[in-house]
């Protein structure tokens, strides 16, 4: 009998990772495919096709795509415009009071995706009580509509004030302009983001509409490329910002959620991974071919926000909070002003390393590894590949030259200086905000983080390292744990001890309406549904709030008020129970529980025969066992200086660690007392 499967792809920018899951037994494998950024689809296909058999079934389909954030990034987005308010054309393009660094002479306002030439306005006016002030101008519609025309735009943006109290003028521009502009897209600031800051939500607004067309051409693609392996009702499933997953149909009406679904995927295996191994408080971090992700798991729970930064510009959204680098295996090293830099160029899958043979003559991270011993050229990816490892010691000494540095030195220098970069962006998540490291387990992953990372935690005194199952494909991996989930949420201002507790019942309510109807329409049963709910708080006079849970069934209003007390003194060291409370938004995320079978601990095939060679540690070569992570049995102890290899990564333990399998076939390694 062929069998099910549960994949998912999490498409990076050097490689295109697959996990795949037995539907019934939930055991999984891995598999690793260089990208296709001409077309990510392909790689898809490929990875799909290399992985499992032909005549299996998938009954669920997940993917993490960068194609929203990279548009963002290379400012690769449709030409939109954007309409909102007449004598409130200047909201967008001022960017309010939001200079991140007042007193820095160097700050430079970012550039918005419409500028002032690009933003129009119409006659209308609606009251902050959501009361109609002045109607709707079809007269100053019908202008827009042809410069829209004129100025071939692909997308619009609609920000009117107060919309967000009352969105009819919003609906009715929309249909209006829908009959005169087929095939605009077109978003609504009270879709996108029903909340208060005009500023704050015009910029959601408008990011949305700069990525739609993207997101949504790449989305129909993939479904047509895949949609013969797929069952009709399942369909094609892309991650969220918010550690949740959405249907394609969803992601292409909302694809500002998918900005950050490549990488979230990580912090939600971490999630799963911490509930496995008791281990509450973790450091997730995913180093790539391009980039470094960290995340932090408190508590078991992912650390999150309803709002971030994306190119200077903010973004009203829920999303795991993850702070990335241009730190992985192919980042550059190059040389600027007699020093040298790694990073953040990198040689991507196309030409990639040096030692990749595909045409790169720029030493990375990667040849650095290979040059000191700690890739195997002849076993590198499971096999599919050989590494030059002459043509990257060619290139390192090249470089080595004008820094008087042999081509191993040179090797070290370049690895630790990467090294230094994650360290200091792991540091912005923790130290930072006043997070002490040393109380957390670092989480390695990605397919560079494993040799990485025990220098990581002596850097931050850590003093456990976990690899997990898979940790090539770990953020893929993590896309298989999680539900279906969409935000709600709603501006409802006032003081705290004067809201009746009918009326937040009834908004709550009106809120997890919306998401039943929702999940519901996405084919999610109803006894699968849950809700999450949380509300906005501030002292009275202060100007940003905290996010706190309420738990479900009646309200405890003292109860609630007491967390957010407690909450303020984790976040800034002192609270004030006496002072007066505001409340400003409320927010639901609504879960569609997914079925999918445990995870089964992988299945342990024949290890191949340890050896050893010469790896450079600390510019020293030391003889280091070479092992097969296959070998390694629950209770065996590892001491370094060794090397594990497998699949998807190469996992380095320096002299004075040892390792070891826990729960869940994970490997921890952990620092020798004394050294």
């Amino acid at each position: 009998m062929a069998k099910n499967y549960r994949v998912s792809a999490d498409i990076g920018g050097t490689f295109t990772d697959i996990v795949y899951q037995d539907a019934k037994t939930g055991s999984c494998g891995a598999f690793k495919v260089l990208s296709t950024p001409e077309n990510p689809a392909l790689a898809v296909l490929k990875g799909i096709e290399a992985a499992i058999e032909p005549d299996a079934g998938i009954d669920f389909f997940v993917h993490g795509t960068t194609v929203g954030l990279n548009a963002l990034l290379t400012r690769r987005g449709a030409k939109i415009a954007l309409l909102t308010t007449k004598n409130f054309r200047d909201i967008y393009t001022i960017q309010g009071n939001d200079r991140g660094e007042i007193f820095s002479i160097r700050w430079n306002k970012p550039e918005p995706l419409a500028t002032l030439e690009h933003t129009y306005t119409a006659c209308e006016r609606i009251a902050a009580d959501g009361t109609v002030v002045e109607p709707l101008s079809l007269t100053d519609l019908d202008a827009f509509a042809t410069a829209v025309k004129d100025g071939g735009y692909e997308a619009i943006a609609i920000c009117f004030l107060f919309a967000f109290k009352n969105p009819a003028h919003e609906l009715q521009a929309a249909e209006y302009l829908s009959e005169r502009l087929p095939g605009v897209s077109i978003a609504l600031s009270h879709q996108v983001s029903p909340e208060w800051r005009e500023f704050e939500r015009t910029s959601t607004t408008v990011m949305d509409a700069y990525l739609a067309p993207v997101v949504r051409r790449y989305l129909e693609t993939l479904v047509g490329e895949l949609n013969h392996r797929l069952p009709e009702d399942q369909g094609i499933h892309v991650m969220e910002s918010n550690g949740g997953v959405m249907s394609a149909g969803s992601a292409s009406q909302a694809p500002l959620q998918t900005l950050l679904s490549g990488p979230v995927g990580g912090a939600i295996g971490g999630k799963a991974l911490s509930a496995t191994t008791g281990r509450p408080n973790l450091i997730c971090v995913d180093m790539g071919g391009t980039s470094f992700d960290a995340s932090l798991i408190i508590d078991g729970r992912p650390s999150g926000s309803n709002e971030t930064k994306l190119e200077g510009l903010p973004v009203q959204m829920s999303v795991v909070d993850i702070h990335v680098i241009g730190a992985g295996g192919g980042s550059i090293a190059w040389e600027e002003a007699g020093a040298m830099r790694v990073g953040p160029q990198s040689a991507s899958s196309n030409p990639g390393p040096v030692c990749y043979g595909l045409g790169g003559t720029e030493p990375t991270v990667s040849d650095a590894n290979l040059v000191l011993g700690r890739l195997d050229g002849a076993n590198f990816s499971g096999g599919e590949m050989t590494l030059d490892r002459g043509a990257a010691a060619e290139a390192l000494g090249k470089m080595g030259q004008r820094f008087e540095m042999t081509a191993e030195a040179m090797a070290q220098g370049v690895v630790d200086i990467v090294n230094a970069k994650m360290a200091d962006a792991i540091r912005t998540i923790t130290i930072r905000r006043g997070i002490d490291p040393r109380d957390f387990s670092l989480v390695a992953f990605g397919g560079a983080g494993p040799a990485q990372a025990a220098a990581l935690a002596e850097e931050l005194q850590i003093g456990e390292v976990i690899i997990p199952v898979h940790p090539g494909a770990f953020s893929a991996w993590g896309m298989l744990q999680t539900d279906v989930r969409h935000d709600f949420k709603e501006t409802l201002y006032g003081f705290w001890d004067l809201l009746e507790p009918e009326t937040l019942d009834q908004a709550f309510e009106g809120l997890q309406q919306r998401g039943r109807d929702y999940l519901r329409s996405e084919g999610i049963a109803q006894d699968a549904i849950g809700f999450e709910r949380a509300i906005d708080f501030r002292y009275y006079g202060q100007e940003y709030v905290l996010t706190i849970p309420v738990p479900e069934g009646p309200i405890d209003m003292n109860a609630v008020r007491h967390s957010f007390d407690l909450a303020y003194e984790r976040q800034y060291g002192h609270s004030s129970p006496e002072g007066r409370v505001e409340m400003a938004n409320i927010r639901v995320a609504a879960l569609g529980r997914l079925p999918r079978p445990d995870n089964a601990p992988p299945v342990a095939e024949a290890p191949k025969p340890a050896r050893e060679r010469d790896v450079f540690f600390g510019g020293d070569p030391l003889k280091t066992a070479i092992i097969d992570r296959n070998a390694i049995k629950p209770g065996d102890k590892v001491k370094g200086p060794a090397i594990i290899e497998e699949g998807t990564t190469t996992t380095l333990v320096p002299p004075d660690w040892t390792v070891e399998m826990i729960t869940g076939g994970h490997l921890s390694l952990t620092r020798m007392q004394g050294k």
